[in-house]
């Protein structure tokens, strides 16, 4: 079976890795952004409903300063971002499935402060429903590990893509290393992350749910029928 190559960053990097290994799978660590903490100001309104959290890394990365809003019930994309809002401090109204703008799209009426990192999705809110955005930590790009491109030149593999941003980065980093998409397959979290990886790879497929289980399921799937 192919290796896997996981390049989302630490932490999550290494718990796709566990996860992919109890599937069979055989991962290569192979993180494309570290994260970094960023200086931050909260917006000038402090009555906010609740806290919308797309990712763990706001708790990682966001320092001390976010134990100010520690009372605000956080709605949280996933269980993973909900489990790190807990070991934080914060208490959880809502766990989404799907990606955050399903979770918006649920939200009573209300003003919402979302913390994020520089590279975020943009949210429509429905009506009632406001968002303010606070940037509290950024993703800083790395090359892609000489390991990863050793591998790829040595026989065919495949890699996970969580996000658009890595989806880009990942595509210009084989074209830096001169490496044959032809040779790599590509699952990806949603359609918009597949389409941010362009053309020419062996296959590339989307996961049924935006969740990492969802993808390393996927990825089984495209190993087994290859």
């Amino acid at each position: 079976m192919r290796q896997v190559l996981v390049l989302r960053p630490e932490p999550g990097n290494s718990a796709t890795c566990i996860a992919a290994s109890a599937l069979g799978l055989t991962p290569l660590p192979a993180p494309l952004f570290v994260y970094s903490p960023r200086a931050w100001r909260l917006p000038p309104n402090t009555a906010w409903d609740g806290l919308l959290i797309g990712s763990a890394a706001v708790f990682a990365h966001a320092g001390v300063d976010l134990a100010v809003l520690r009372l605000i019930p956080v709605h949280a994309v996933g269980s993973a971002t909900a489990q790190a809002a807990v070991a934080a401090g914060f208490t959880v109204a809502r766990i989404g499935s799907g990606g955050l703008q399903p979770l918006v799209d649920a939200l009573p009426p209300g003003r919402y402060l979302r913390l994020a990192g520089e590279a975020h999705v943009t949210l429509a809110p429905p009506p009632g429903v406001t968002v303010d955005d606070c940037v509290v930590y950024r993703a800083q790009p790395q090359p892609l590990s000489p390991h990863a491109v050793t591998q790829i030149r040595r026989e065919p593999v495949l890699a996970l893509l969580h996000s658009a941003e890595a989806a880009r980065h990942f595509a210009s980093q084989c074209g830096v290393h001169r490496l044959p998409r032809k040779r790599i397959m590509l699952a990806c979290l949603g359609p918009r992350i597949a389409a941010a990886a362009g053309d020419g790879w062996q296959a590339t497929a989307s996961a049924a749910r935006p969740e990492n289980d969802a993808v390393l399921s996927l990825a089984l799937q495209m190993c087994q029928q290859v």
